[in-house]
Protein backbone atom coordinates (compact mmCIF):
# COMPACT_ATOMS: atom_id res chain seq x y z
CA UNK A 1 0.00 0.00 0.00
CA UNK A 2 2.40 2.85 -1.34
CA UNK A 3 2.33 5.55 -3.67
CA UNK A 4 3.05 4.81 -6.98
CA UNK A 5 4.35 8.41 -8.09
CA UNK A 6 2.10 8.23 -11.78
CA UNK A 7 1.34 11.41 -11.96
CA UNK A 8 5.10 12.13 -11.55
CA UNK A 9 6.27 10.37 -14.11
CA UNK A 10 3.52 10.94 -17.24
CA UNK A 11 5.62 14.09 -18.61
CA UNK A 12 8.88 13.08 -18.97
CA UNK A 13 9.73 11.49 -22.73
CA UNK A 14 12.11 9.10 -22.83
CA UNK A 15 12.19 5.30 -20.78
CA UNK A 16 15.40 6.42 -18.58
CA UNK A 17 14.18 9.85 -17.89
CA UNK A 18 10.66 8.48 -16.71
CA UNK A 19 12.30 5.56 -14.32
CA UNK A 20 14.51 8.23 -12.67
CA UNK A 21 11.77 10.43 -12.23
CA UNK A 22 9.46 7.65 -11.08
CA UNK A 23 12.79 7.06 -8.59
CA UNK A 24 12.99 10.00 -7.53
CA UNK A 25 8.79 10.10 -6.70
CA UNK A 26 9.52 6.97 -4.97
CA UNK A 27 11.90 8.16 -2.64
CA UNK A 28 10.02 10.79 -1.52
CA UNK A 29 7.02 8.57 -1.05
CA UNK A 30 9.08 6.13 0.73
CA UNK A 31 9.25 8.88 3.51
CA UNK A 32 5.95 8.57 4.79
CA UNK A 33 4.08 5.85 6.14
CA UNK A 34 2.97 3.48 4.01
CA UNK A 35 -1.19 4.41 3.65
CA UNK A 36 -0.59 7.84 3.41
CA UNK A 37 1.46 7.94 0.21
CA UNK A 38 -0.71 5.47 -0.90
CA UNK A 39 -4.06 7.81 -0.13
CA UNK A 40 -1.77 10.61 -2.07
CA UNK A 41 -1.23 8.70 -5.01
CA UNK A 42 -4.44 7.31 -5.81
CA UNK A 43 -6.06 10.24 -5.27
CA UNK A 44 -3.57 11.82 -8.08
CA UNK A 45 -4.12 8.83 -10.18
CA UNK A 46 -8.23 9.34 -9.19
CA UNK A 47 -7.97 13.21 -10.68
CA UNK A 48 -6.48 12.23 -13.65
CA UNK A 49 -9.17 9.67 -14.76
CA UNK A 50 -11.59 12.09 -13.84
CA UNK A 51 -10.65 15.02 -16.37
CA UNK A 52 -10.48 12.94 -20.08
CA UNK A 53 -7.66 15.05 -21.53
CA UNK A 54 -5.04 14.16 -18.96
CA UNK A 55 -6.06 10.61 -19.23
CA UNK A 56 -5.43 10.71 -22.55
CA UNK A 57 -2.46 11.89 -22.00
CA UNK A 58 -1.33 9.31 -19.88
CA UNK A 59 -2.70 6.78 -21.94
CA UNK A 60 -0.52 8.07 -24.45
CA UNK A 61 2.52 7.79 -22.59
CA UNK A 62 1.74 3.96 -20.43
CA UNK A 63 -0.01 2.08 -22.91
CA UNK A 64 0.89 -0.38 -25.26
CA UNK A 65 -1.31 -0.17 -28.32
CA UNK A 66 -0.03 -3.03 -30.04
CA UNK A 67 -0.91 -5.63 -27.17
CA UNK A 68 -2.70 -8.74 -28.37
CA UNK A 69 -6.78 -8.95 -26.87
CA UNK A 70 -7.47 -12.17 -24.94
CA UNK A 71 -10.89 -14.36 -24.64
CA UNK A 72 -11.09 -15.63 -21.12
CA UNK A 73 -14.43 -16.95 -19.46
CA UNK A 74 -16.60 -15.25 -22.45
CA UNK A 75 -14.77 -11.89 -21.98
CA UNK A 76 -12.37 -10.60 -24.74
CA UNK A 77 -9.54 -8.41 -22.72
CA UNK A 78 -7.43 -5.86 -24.42
CA UNK A 79 -3.83 -7.18 -23.14
CA UNK A 80 -3.59 -9.94 -20.43
CA UNK A 81 -2.10 -7.66 -17.35
CA UNK A 82 -4.48 -6.46 -14.88
CA UNK A 83 -4.17 -4.30 -11.82
CA UNK A 84 -4.92 -7.27 -8.17
CA UNK A 85 -7.22 -6.47 -5.86
CA UNK A 86 -5.87 -4.74 -3.01
CA UNK A 87 -4.28 -1.22 -4.77
CA UNK A 88 -8.10 0.04 -5.42
CA UNK A 89 -10.21 -0.71 -2.54
CA UNK A 90 -13.46 1.78 -3.10
CA UNK A 91 -13.08 2.25 -6.85
CA UNK A 92 -12.29 5.68 -6.74
CA UNK A 93 -9.38 5.34 -8.92
CA UNK A 94 -10.36 2.50 -11.84
CA UNK A 95 -10.14 5.43 -14.51
CA UNK A 96 -7.13 6.37 -13.72
CA UNK A 97 -5.46 3.36 -13.88
CA UNK A 98 -6.37 2.04 -16.87
CA UNK A 99 -4.74 4.69 -18.87
CA UNK A 100 -1.66 2.66 -17.58
CA UNK A 101 -1.77 0.12 -19.94
CA UNK A 102 -3.85 -2.44 -17.85
CA UNK A 103 -6.66 -4.73 -19.53
CA UNK A 104 -8.40 -5.05 -16.42
CA UNK A 105 -8.63 -3.70 -12.97
CA UNK A 106 -10.04 -5.23 -9.85
CA UNK A 107 -11.32 -2.91 -7.56
CA UNK A 108 -11.95 -4.36 -4.14
CA UNK A 109 -11.61 -6.19 -1.72
CA UNK A 110 -15.56 -5.03 -1.10
CA UNK A 111 -17.59 -5.74 1.77
CA UNK A 112 -21.39 -5.50 2.70
CA UNK A 113 -21.21 -2.75 4.64
CA UNK A 114 -18.65 -0.27 5.42
CA UNK A 115 -15.62 -1.48 8.36
CA UNK A 116 -12.38 0.41 9.35
CA UNK A 117 -10.21 -2.58 8.71
CA UNK A 118 -7.71 -3.46 11.25
CA UNK A 119 -5.74 -1.16 13.54
CA UNK A 120 -2.88 0.55 12.33
CA UNK A 121 0.05 0.46 11.59
CA UNK A 122 -1.34 -2.24 8.94
CA UNK A 123 1.11 -1.82 6.14
CA UNK A 124 4.76 -2.59 5.97
CA UNK A 125 7.69 -2.13 3.66
CA UNK A 126 10.40 -4.83 3.11
CA UNK A 127 12.22 -2.44 0.76
CA UNK A 128 15.42 -4.24 0.20
CA UNK A 129 13.03 -7.52 -0.02
CA UNK A 130 11.03 -5.63 -2.60
CA UNK A 131 8.45 -7.01 -0.94
CA UNK A 132 5.55 -5.79 1.70
CA UNK A 133 3.39 -6.87 4.52
CA UNK A 134 -0.27 -5.69 5.25
CA UNK A 135 -2.89 -6.59 7.65
CA UNK A 136 -5.67 -4.53 6.14
CA UNK A 137 -8.31 -6.27 6.92
CA UNK A 138 -10.51 -5.54 4.16
CA UNK A 139 -11.35 -1.70 5.10
CA UNK A 140 -13.19 0.55 2.95
CA UNK A 141 -16.84 2.02 2.36
CA UNK A 142 -18.71 -0.38 1.44
CA UNK A 143 -20.79 -1.71 -1.50
CA UNK A 144 -23.14 1.29 -2.09
CA UNK A 145 -20.87 3.16 -1.60
CA UNK A 146 -18.86 1.44 -4.94
CA UNK A 147 -21.66 0.84 -6.54
CA UNK A 148 -21.82 4.29 -7.09
CA UNK A 149 -18.68 5.07 -8.45
CA UNK A 150 -18.66 2.16 -10.33
CA UNK A 151 -22.44 2.81 -12.02
CA UNK A 152 -21.21 5.90 -14.31
CA UNK A 153 -20.87 5.27 -17.72
CA UNK A 154 -17.46 4.90 -19.01
CA UNK A 155 -16.22 4.61 -22.07
CA UNK A 156 -12.83 2.93 -21.55
CA UNK A 157 -12.51 -0.74 -22.55
CA UNK A 158 -11.02 -2.04 -19.34
CA UNK A 159 -12.44 -4.89 -17.73
CA UNK A 160 -13.82 -4.78 -14.68
CA UNK A 161 -13.89 -7.23 -12.00
CA UNK A 162 -14.91 -6.30 -8.23
CA UNK A 163 -13.35 -8.91 -5.43
CA UNK A 164 -15.97 -9.11 -3.15
CA UNK A 165 -15.74 -10.42 0.32
CA UNK A 166 -17.44 -11.35 4.20
CA UNK A 167 -17.93 -8.89 6.53
CA UNK A 168 -15.61 -9.14 9.43
CA UNK A 169 -18.35 -9.62 11.88
CA UNK A 170 -20.88 -12.18 10.14
CA UNK A 171 -20.38 -15.88 11.29
CA UNK A 172 -18.21 -18.24 8.77
CA UNK A 173 -21.58 -20.04 8.66
CA UNK A 174 -23.25 -17.18 7.34
CA UNK A 175 -21.03 -15.79 5.20
CA UNK A 176 -22.59 -17.06 1.87
CA UNK A 177 -25.20 -14.66 2.47
CA UNK A 178 -22.54 -11.57 2.19
CA UNK A 179 -21.24 -13.08 -1.05
CA UNK A 180 -24.48 -13.40 -2.30
CA UNK A 181 -25.86 -9.76 -1.38
CA UNK A 182 -22.66 -8.49 -3.13
CA UNK A 183 -23.43 -10.56 -6.39
CA UNK A 184 -27.11 -9.13 -6.42
CA UNK A 185 -25.16 -5.60 -6.44
CA UNK A 186 -22.62 -5.55 -8.43
CA UNK A 187 -23.48 -8.32 -10.91
CA UNK A 188 -24.89 -5.61 -13.11
CA UNK A 189 -21.82 -3.35 -12.60
CA UNK A 190 -19.17 -5.66 -12.85
CA UNK A 191 -17.38 -7.87 -15.93
CA UNK A 192 -16.79 -10.52 -13.94
CA UNK A 193 -16.82 -11.10 -9.84
CA UNK A 194 -13.73 -12.53 -7.42
CA UNK A 195 -14.44 -14.03 -4.27
CA UNK A 196 -11.87 -13.58 -1.77
CA UNK A 197 -11.59 -16.36 0.86
CA UNK A 198 -8.11 -16.44 1.09
CA UNK A 199 -7.17 -13.27 2.99
CA UNK A 200 -4.92 -13.86 5.61
CA UNK A 201 -6.47 -10.66 7.89
CA UNK A 202 -9.85 -11.47 8.03
CA UNK A 203 -10.57 -13.80 11.16
CA UNK A 204 -11.05 -16.67 10.13
CA UNK A 205 -11.79 -15.96 6.38
CA UNK A 206 -9.46 -18.99 5.30
CA UNK A 207 -11.43 -21.76 6.88
CA UNK A 208 -14.09 -21.00 3.72
CA UNK A 209 -11.75 -22.88 1.76
CA UNK A 210 -11.98 -26.23 3.90
CA UNK A 211 -14.42 -28.99 2.42
CA UNK A 212 -17.01 -28.03 5.76
CA UNK A 213 -17.69 -25.02 4.00
CA UNK A 214 -16.59 -24.63 0.69
CA UNK A 215 -19.07 -26.98 -1.20
CA UNK A 216 -21.89 -25.30 0.17
CA UNK A 217 -20.18 -22.20 -0.22
CA UNK A 218 -19.67 -22.49 -4.00
CA UNK A 219 -22.78 -24.03 -4.50
CA UNK A 220 -25.05 -21.37 -3.66
CA UNK A 221 -22.62 -18.81 -5.29
CA UNK A 222 -23.03 -20.95 -8.57
CA UNK A 223 -26.87 -20.81 -7.59
CA UNK A 224 -27.57 -16.95 -7.45
CA UNK A 225 -25.10 -16.99 -10.66
CA UNK A 226 -27.28 -18.63 -12.52
CA UNK A 227 -30.74 -16.60 -11.26
CA UNK A 228 -28.72 -13.92 -11.89
CA UNK A 229 -28.24 -14.60 -15.74
CA UNK A 230 -31.61 -15.55 -16.16
CA UNK A 231 -32.97 -12.39 -14.70
CA UNK A 232 -30.33 -10.01 -16.62
CA UNK A 233 -30.01 -12.09 -20.39
CA UNK A 234 -26.61 -12.44 -19.63
CA UNK A 235 -24.38 -14.38 -17.23
CA UNK A 236 -21.57 -12.54 -15.27
CA UNK A 237 -18.12 -14.91 -14.56
CA UNK A 238 -17.65 -15.61 -11.43
CA UNK A 239 -13.98 -16.46 -9.94
CA UNK A 240 -12.24 -17.81 -6.54
CA UNK A 241 -9.13 -16.21 -5.19
CA UNK A 242 -7.36 -19.19 -3.34
CA UNK A 243 -4.24 -18.62 -0.79
CA UNK A 244 -0.70 -19.74 -1.58
CA UNK A 245 -0.40 -21.94 1.49
CA UNK A 246 -2.76 -24.84 1.31
CA UNK A 247 -1.01 -28.17 1.02
CA UNK A 248 -1.34 -30.25 -2.57
CA UNK A 249 -4.07 -31.96 -0.75
CA UNK A 250 -5.84 -28.56 0.50
CA UNK A 251 -5.11 -27.44 -3.15
CA UNK A 252 -6.63 -30.37 -5.26
CA UNK A 253 -10.03 -30.60 -3.34
CA UNK A 254 -10.32 -26.46 -3.59
CA UNK A 255 -9.76 -26.60 -7.12
CA UNK A 256 -11.92 -29.67 -7.81
CA UNK A 257 -14.58 -28.10 -5.75
CA UNK A 258 -14.05 -24.59 -8.37
CA UNK A 259 -14.53 -27.01 -11.25
CA UNK A 260 -17.79 -28.84 -9.70
CA UNK A 261 -19.84 -26.06 -9.13
CA UNK A 262 -19.50 -24.55 -12.40
CA UNK A 263 -17.69 -21.12 -11.69
CA UNK A 264 -14.94 -20.05 -14.17
CA UNK A 265 -11.80 -19.58 -13.41
CA UNK A 266 -9.29 -19.46 -9.78
CA UNK A 267 -7.26 -16.86 -9.06
CA UNK A 268 -3.69 -17.65 -7.93
CA UNK A 269 -2.36 -16.62 -5.41
CA UNK A 270 -3.52 -13.80 -2.37
CA UNK A 271 -0.70 -13.14 -0.31
CA UNK A 272 1.06 -15.74 1.83
CA UNK A 273 1.83 -16.36 5.75
CA UNK A 274 4.81 -17.91 5.31
CA UNK A 275 7.99 -16.03 5.84
CA UNK A 276 10.42 -18.53 4.53
CA UNK A 277 12.10 -16.15 1.85
CA UNK A 278 12.31 -13.03 4.86
CA UNK A 279 13.83 -14.90 7.35
CA UNK A 280 15.57 -12.48 9.69
CA UNK A 281 14.15 -9.40 8.36
CA UNK A 282 13.39 -7.12 11.29
CA UNK A 283 9.59 -6.93 9.39
CA UNK A 284 9.66 -10.45 9.35
CA UNK A 285 7.62 -11.07 13.22
CA UNK A 286 4.60 -8.13 11.71
CA UNK A 287 1.54 -10.27 11.07
CA UNK A 288 -0.27 -9.95 7.98
CA UNK A 289 0.30 -11.32 4.18
CA UNK A 290 3.22 -11.06 2.20
CA UNK A 291 3.21 -9.68 -1.22
CA UNK A 292 6.33 -9.19 -3.81
CA UNK A 293 9.27 -10.41 -5.16
CA UNK A 294 9.44 -12.56 -1.74
CA UNK A 295 5.90 -13.97 -3.27
CA UNK A 296 7.08 -14.86 -6.77
CA UNK A 297 8.50 -18.24 -6.64
CA UNK A 298 6.03 -20.07 -4.16
CA UNK A 299 2.80 -18.22 -6.26
CA UNK A 300 4.48 -19.35 -9.57
CA UNK A 301 4.27 -23.00 -8.08
CA UNK A 302 0.90 -22.89 -7.14
CA UNK A 303 -0.07 -21.52 -10.59
CA UNK A 304 1.64 -23.84 -12.17
CA UNK A 305 0.72 -27.19 -9.79
CA UNK A 306 -3.54 -25.57 -10.28
CA UNK A 307 -2.91 -25.61 -14.26
CA UNK A 308 -1.23 -28.94 -14.00
CA UNK A 309 -4.41 -30.31 -11.84
CA UNK A 310 -7.01 -28.35 -13.95
CA UNK A 311 -5.37 -29.75 -17.19
CA UNK A 312 -7.60 -26.15 -19.24
CA UNK A 313 -10.77 -26.82 -17.56
CA UNK A 314 -10.31 -23.57 -16.38
CA UNK A 315 -8.42 -20.56 -16.67
CA UNK A 316 -6.26 -19.21 -14.01
CA UNK A 317 -5.06 -15.72 -13.15
CA UNK A 318 -1.61 -15.54 -12.43
CA UNK A 319 -0.80 -13.07 -9.23
CA UNK A 320 1.94 -13.12 -6.77
CA UNK A 321 5.88 -10.93 -6.93
CA UNK A 322 5.50 -9.85 -11.01
CA UNK A 323 8.46 -7.06 -10.73
CA UNK A 324 9.32 -7.55 -14.13
CA UNK A 325 8.65 -9.16 -18.20
CA UNK A 326 11.02 -12.34 -16.94
CA UNK A 327 8.41 -12.94 -13.66
CA UNK A 328 5.54 -12.36 -15.94
CA UNK A 329 6.81 -14.98 -18.41
CA UNK A 330 7.22 -17.44 -15.49
CA UNK A 331 3.35 -16.83 -14.64
CA UNK A 332 2.31 -17.48 -18.07
CA UNK A 333 4.51 -20.37 -18.61
CA UNK A 334 3.30 -22.19 -15.47
CA UNK A 335 -0.35 -22.13 -17.11
CA UNK A 336 -1.61 -18.56 -16.38
CA UNK A 337 -3.91 -17.14 -18.79
CA UNK A 338 -4.24 -13.46 -17.00
CA UNK A 339 -1.64 -12.11 -15.02
CA UNK A 340 -1.92 -9.13 -11.96
CA UNK A 341 -0.07 -6.66 -10.91
CA UNK A 342 0.16 -4.94 -7.35
CA UNK A 343 3.57 -4.87 -5.40
CA UNK A 344 5.41 -4.49 -8.71
CA UNK A 345 3.92 -1.61 -9.07
CA UNK A 346 4.50 0.07 -6.63
CA UNK A 347 8.63 -0.75 -6.67
CA UNK A 348 9.09 -0.83 -10.41
CA UNK A 349 6.32 1.97 -11.25
CA UNK A 350 3.80 2.57 -13.97
CA UNK A 351 6.60 1.63 -16.94
CA UNK A 352 6.32 -1.43 -15.53
CA UNK A 353 3.04 -2.60 -17.17
CA UNK A 354 4.11 -1.42 -20.90
CA UNK A 355 7.57 -3.35 -20.46
CA UNK A 356 5.77 -6.52 -19.68
CA UNK A 357 3.07 -5.72 -23.11
CA UNK A 358 6.18 -4.88 -24.89
CA UNK A 359 8.13 -8.40 -23.78
CA UNK A 360 5.04 -10.88 -24.01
Amino acid sequence: MLGSGVTGVAGCGSITGRAMLYALARNLLFKLEPETAHALALGAIARSGAFPPLRAAVAARFSAPDAEPVEVFGLRFPNRVGLAAGYDKDGVGWRGLSALGFGHIEVGTVTPLPQPGNPKPRVFRLSDQRSLINRMGFPGGGAEAVAKRLGRPDTTEVVIGVNIGKQKTTPLEAAAGDYEQLMEVFAPLADYLAVNISSPNTPGLRRLQDPAFLGDLLGRIATRQAALADAAGSRVPVLVKLAPDLDRDQLRTAVDAVVEAGLDGIIATNTTVSRDQVVGHPRAVEEGGLSGAALSELSTRIVAAIADHLGGALPVVGVGGIMSPEDARAKLDAGATLIQLYTGLIYEGPGLVKRILQAL
